[in-house]
Formats: structure tokens, sequence, C-alpha cells
């Protein structure tokens, strides 16, 4: 079958590594079912994997990809939750979660094995490209924002690095649950696309904020960690989920974390019941995940040379047929 994968890591040049080609279809064990995949979404983790961060050596060629939507093998139509393992269906008693392309082939294919566990029905409302953006940022997000940072409607919150897969989420599930959302780039087009989205302000990188906010959604990491800090309301709560920017800040902000007893709280995708949740939302309220560009499959080098210049405004999704 066609796929696209990791046959090389290379930690400065990433993409050198990627290849399209023939690899072989999955075949379903005890406990795991294959689907046939019609969208699947690029993230910025599929950019790590390229790298090697996540993904051994040894476990090369992969097929790289987290997310996917298709069909199963009853015809049902269905999303795939992409955390392998997280409560022991389809892995063996001490096998730690993963998330797919780290231990087990991804969905840059035409067909994905996972564990039936894992496998949710699509909601009609949502298109196979829209339900694909949603199991790793849009649930990224929605855990960040409703789990972790425990926002009520009417906080405010402020989402760095707009035009991320995770920060568009953020934004737009932030304006449907009746947050006040700010959002934060260097682009300025991102920043007028921001506000259109649903975010009363859009401000450049560091910029001061009109008000302290209850949350902040920090995916970008060393390069606005310091303002993501400082923007916070005494007792307010800091969700980091990534470090694009580099994971070491040149000013942690020690003091002011423990003089004004702020949270810092680590996100890591979502849970199972979480996307089901995000899924019933998304039917329900109208929300629609924001989709920067649509490719065939076989045009995935393209999608990754455009996630890796950071000039995407949402998420970028891969089709077959």
């Amino acid at each position: 079958m066609f796929a696209v994968y990791a046959a090389r890591i290379d930690r400065d040049q990433p993409l050198s590594g990627l290849e399209l080609g023939e690899r072989p279809a999955p075949e379903a064990k005890p406990g795991w079912s294959v689907v046939d995949v019609k969208a699947a979404s690029l993230n910025h983790h599929d950019l790590w994997s390229l790298r090697g961060v996540g993904l051994a050596e040894d476990k090369l060629p992969m097929i790289l990809g987290c997310d996917a939507a298709g069909v199963d093998e009853d015809g049902n139509e269905v999303v795939l939750h992409s955390v392998i393992g997280q409560t022991g269906h389809g892995v063996g008693p001490k096998e730690p979660r993963s998330i797919l392309t780290e231990r087990y082939q991804g969905t840059f294919a035409d067909q994905v094995a996972v564990p039936t566990w894992n496998i949710l029905p699509k909601p009609k409302e949502l298109s196979f490209e829209e339900a694909a953006c949603l199991p790793t940022a849009w649930l990224t997000a929605y855990r960040m924002l409703f789990t972790n940072a425990g926002v009520r409607p009417g906080d405010s919150v402020l989402v760095q690095g707009a035009g991320g897969g995770v920060a568009t989420a953020a934004i737009v599930l932030g304006k449907a649950a009746g947050l006040r959302v700010f959002a934060t780039s260097r682009d300025e087009a991102k920043r007028k696309r921001a506000v259109e989205l649903g975010a009363v302000e859009a401000l450049e990188s560091g910029a001061r904020l009109p008000q302290r906010v209850d949350a902040v959604i920090e995916t970008v990491g060393a390069a606005t960690w310091s303002h993501s800090v400082k923007s916070l309301r005494p007792g307010g709560t800091l969700v980091i989920s990534g470090a694009t920017s580099g994971d070491r800040p040149s000013h942690a902000e020690l003091t002011r974390i423990f003089f004004l007893e702020l949270k810092v709280v680590g996100s890591t995708m979502g849970t199972k019941e979480e996307l089901e949740d995000l899924l019933s939302f998304c039917a329900a309220a109208g929300v629609r995940p924001v989709i920067d560009e649509v490719l065939p499959m076989d045009r995935a080098r393209e999608g990754f040379e455009r996630l890796a210049s950071g000039e995407q405004f949402g998420k970028i999704v891969l089709a077959n047929g």
C-alpha cells in the first residue's frame, strides 16, 4: 500500500528522512482492527519523529501520522484515538502508553491498524477531513482548556502563537465555550485571522495585555514563557503542551510563580472519553476545525514543508481518494 514514512532520522534536516512509497499493509492481530484511511492530518509530532524525538532508529521505517478518520471493517465511518495502551487495551500489561508512530505504524497510508478500543464513531455532521483534525491538536487544546486549566464561561485566556494547530483549536473552542480569548502572533495576518475566529484581541508576541488572564495556553515554549507567566492573574494557571521554540527559557520567572501562587500544569493529548466529548461538542455546537490546506496523500512532502516553515494557519490534511 502507499504510505508516507520516516526512513531515516536527521535531527538537523528532518525532511531528508521523509519518503513516500510502498509499505506492507497492516494485519489485524487479536483485539485490533484495520481501518481504511480517508483523511489524516499533520502535527508537529510528525516533524519531531523525523528528528528522532520519541522514535527510535530500530523502529524504522515508520509510517508517520497520528490522526485519522476513515471506514472500519464493518463499513462504519470512524475516528481514531491515537494514544495506544492508555488503559491496556490491545497491548501487554507492562507496555507503557505511546502515541501512534512511536511504537506502531501511523496513519499516513491507505490503511492503519489500531486497537479496536481506540475506534470511535464519526459524527455525521463532520467530514472526514474535519474529523481527522481532532484527535491530537484539537484534543490537546480541549484537555488544556477544560480539564487542566479548569476555565469556565466568562473566564479569560491567553493563547500564545496563533496559527498553530493547538493554538487555533484553543481560540475556536474557547470562543464557543464563552471564554474571553486573547491571542498573540508575530505575524499580522495570523493576528487578524485569530480575531476572525473569535479572539477579542490579538497582539504582537510579548505585548502587554489589556488585563491579566485566568489561564494561558502555552505551546511555543522558551520564546513566550516569560510573557505567559507575567500575563497571569494571581492564582492563575499556565498549561503547557509543547515547546516549539525550545524548552529552556532564559528566565524561568520562579519568583513570580511562587509569590503569586501560580499553577504550572503539563498537558499531553487527552483521553478517549475527552475525544468523545470533543466530537459531540463540535457536532452539537457547530464548531469546525480550521483547515489550512487539504492535499492528496502523494503530495505529503508539500504539507510537511509548509508545516516546517510555520506558514500554515490551522491544520494541514492529507486525503485518500
